[in-house]
């Protein structure tokens, strides 16, 4: 199941337009549908800025709505994996999979931690106490690039 067109060029509408078609001449239902319900909700998106003024949504909105969308998908498949529903769950997965491809590449375990050590030094955090001065410029840096989950696991490990 391999993208014909490269997912990480052009806007996220082009590549996204670009999707429904390849999916389609595949007849790809999953992809289909995932990739049309991420369209849905850009549309939905461009529909409540454009009254501020902006014709369409910038580089870090349409991360921002990618990375909400993969959350939502893992807390559904964690959902259902809890409620026993695994068919559920593996179809959430394969979603998952799909938004995953228009998202930047995830950071490995081992680069957040770098990341999260310069953070965590930049703020003389040193406790447990300081979480939430590291927690703020570890998501503003790590957005759509790593899960807020493991983040806020390893922030932990680090002051705990």
């Amino acid at each position: 199941m391999s993208e014909t067109s490269n997912p990480t060029t052009g806007t996220l509408k082009e590549r996204i337009s670009e999707g429904i078609k390849t999916a389609m001449k595949a007849r790809d239902k999953i992809r289909l549908e995932t990739i049309r319900s991420i369209k849905k909700v850009i549309v939905e998106k461009e529909t409540e800025v454009r009254p501020k003024g902006q014709d369409q949504l910038t580089p870090e909105q349409e991360l921002e709505l990618l990375a909400q969308q993969a959350k939502q998908r893992r807390d559904s498949i964690e959902q259902y994996r809890k409620g026993g529903r695994d068919d559920l769950a593996d179809k959430e997965a394969q979603e998952l999979a799909i938004i995953e491809t228009y998202l930047p590449a995830q950071l490995s375990p081992e680069e957040i931690e770098a990341i999260i050590d310069k953070i965590i030094e930049s703020v003389g955090a040193s406790s447990p106490k300081d979480m939430g001065k590291v927690m703020g410029p570890a998501m503003k840096e790590l957005k759509g690039k790593a899960d807020g989950k493991q983040v806020q696991e390893i922030v932990k490990a680090k002051l705990g």
